[in-house]
């Protein structure tokens, strides 16, 4: 576990919530702890910095709660992560210091440091210093973020959050003529209180290889690297493709200022793929999917700010305050053939996108929750029709079968919970998702609906943050939803130089009311609702 230590920290400057973040990183150098050659020893401090441990990818905050949140970084060689937090935003005055691990390259130089004690619904300033590996105090290259901690469970605090996905798809990359991903300049004007990121961290069987010309006749200019020109088959194929995002300025400085909440979908791997899955990709040498999922999964853990406390799952939840509970949920890992997929049966928990113990603790926690509004953080979406007959997964790759009649396949599960919600009495729930690449807003009706044992209930879309634009997608009736609004690409695969990513937002205010707002890549509102909750 890291280690409080009660220092003084090397000088710094506050940065303040929810303004500019400034570049760089504040030095102070101690000569005894630095891993320099014998021949710097009377070297200059310029020289002596070069050859310190830098930060290479920003910092970064995740899995925040009303006390504790996780805090990462990445280093160019060995060093100590150390974090400081002040209560005041002066570092050389009033800090606590947490001396934090070693960062190796059996993690790929990435490290991170789960800050504890900290107060309830506060924006907390933090700065991670690096050492040398032995260090015990601070003593390297710095950076600032900050972050906002979920108030108390009896707490009504508003809270404003973002969401999306779906990030450097179908070869559109870092473009200079857009200043990288222009999306995260937009979502930082919207002083978010937290993120939910909705999967496809990264598009790890999707090679970005030069530039594209598009049919208007510009051309899309891509940056470049090794690692993101090819399929990602190696652990360090992975790590380059998260490298590649993260090296974008404007993703750095929203990630340093608003802390996350990570899922992950198909492409930190491959498209579509499902346990025990033998691709037939001759893009890849290595056809095991589980082997491919295991170094995907590797590369994704060690580059979000994901809490190592729960046992490695990915579904999980978060309680913020009296007005919000946050559900996580995981529709890639336990999934089931879908081999029925045309087959109607009896609704229940097993198999479906969930598996049967993922469903079963959906449906209890929400239960459980006292909170006004309970939120599911979905990979996926319910009632879309998403296809992939390539998979063997008997042509559907979501949940929704494209029969508008009785569930079948995975919605036997989907309809067991919503069942089960209902029969409990679960009421305020709103479903988020992204994965297909257009924004949309869908009200879910028993009177419209095949199933009809559930009530009503609504579920948003929005991304991609930056990747091709498709859709729309074909609606299936049996849970009965409803299009109010989407907004789609003008065609298929619209570049992002041509516009049409988007972001959605959440406001609750602290008499309960839960505004939604679609968005789109300049921070505009395409379409607004205000639900009030139900009794």
């Amino acid at each position: 576990m890291p280690t409080a230590l009660p220092l003084p920290s090397p000088d710094g400057s506050r940065l303040p919530r929810r303004s500019l973040l400034r570049g760089g990183g504040a030095f102070a150098l101690a000569g005894a702890g630095l891993l320099l050659p014998a021949s710097t020893a009377s070297a200059s401090p310029a020289l002596l910095r070069r050859h310190a441990p830098q930060l290479t990818h920003g910092v970064q905050s995740g899995d925040v709660t009303s006390s504790r949140a996780v805090v990462w970084t990445r280093a160019d060689r060995p060093a100590r992560m150390f974090v400081q937090v002040s209560p005041t935003g002066d570092f050389r005055r009033s800090c606590r210091t947490v001396r934090g691990p070693v960062l190796t390259a059996a993690s790929d130089f990435t490290g991170r440091v789960e800050l504890t004690g900290l107060p309830q619904g506060s924006d907390v300033d933090y700065r991670v210093v690096l050492g040398d590996p032995d260090a015990h105090r601070p003593d390297g290259a710095s950076l600032e973020g900050s972050l906002r901690t979920a108030p108390g469970r009896r707490q009504r605090q508003g809270v404003r959050f973002l969401w999306s996905g779906d990030q450097a798809g179908q070869g559109w990359g870092r473009n200079p003529d857009l200043g990288g991903f222009p999306i995260y300049r937009a979502m930082t004007a919207r002083e978010p209180d937290f993120f939910l990121h909705s999967g496809d961290t990264i598009y790890a069987d999707g090679p970005i290889t030069g530039d594209v010309l598009l049919p208007d006749g510009r051309t899309y200019r891509n940056v470049v690297t090794e690692a993101k020109s090819h399929v990602a088959q190696t652990l360090d194929d992975f790590r380059g493709a998260f490298q590649y995002n993260l090296e974008d300025d404007g993703l750095k400085e929203f990630f340093a200022r608003t802390s996350q909440v990570n899922q992950w979908d198909d492409h930190e791997v491959h498209n579509n793929w499902y346990p025990h899955q033998i691709i037939e990709d001759p893009k890849y040498t290595e056809k095991s999917i589980d082997v491919l999922r295991g170094r995907g999964e590797q590369a994704w853990r060690e580059h979000v700010p994901i809490s190592s406390r729960r046992d490695d799952r990915v579904y999980r939840s978060f309680h913020h305050g009296a007005l919000l509970d946050v559900f996580v949920l995981d529709m890639r890992s336990y999934r089931d053939s879908n081999a029925d997929g045309a087959v109607p049966g009896g609704v229940g928990p097993e198999g479906g996108i969930l598996g049967a113990e993922q469903a079963r603790w959906l449906v209890e926690a929400m239960a459980a929750s006292r909170a006004t509004w309970k939120v599911v953080q979905a990979d996926m979406p319910l009632g879309l029709v998403v296809p992939d007959s390539a998979t063997g997964t008997d042509g559907i790759e979501a949940v929704a079968q494209g029969d508008p009649g009785v569930p079948l396949g995975r919605e036997r599960q989907i309809a067991w919970i919503l069942r089960e919600l209902k029969r409990r009495g679960v009421r305020n729930h709103v479903w988020l998702t992204a994965d297909v690449h257009y924004t949309a807003a869908h009200h879910y009706d028993p009177a419209h609906a095949a199933f009809t044992e559930f009530d009503p209930f609504w579920e948003f879309v929005s991304g991609p943050l930056h990747a091709g634009s498709f859709g729309p997608s074909a609606l299936d009736a049996t849970f009965g939803p409803e299009v109010r609004f989407q907004g789609v690409p003008p065609r298929q695969n619209t570049s992002p130089l041509e516009g049409s990513q988007y972001f959605g937002e959440v406001e609750i205010e602290e008499g309960g009311s839960l505004t939604v707002t679609l968005r789109d890549v300049v921070g505009a509102a395409l379409w607004s609702t205000t639900l009030e909750p139900q009794d």
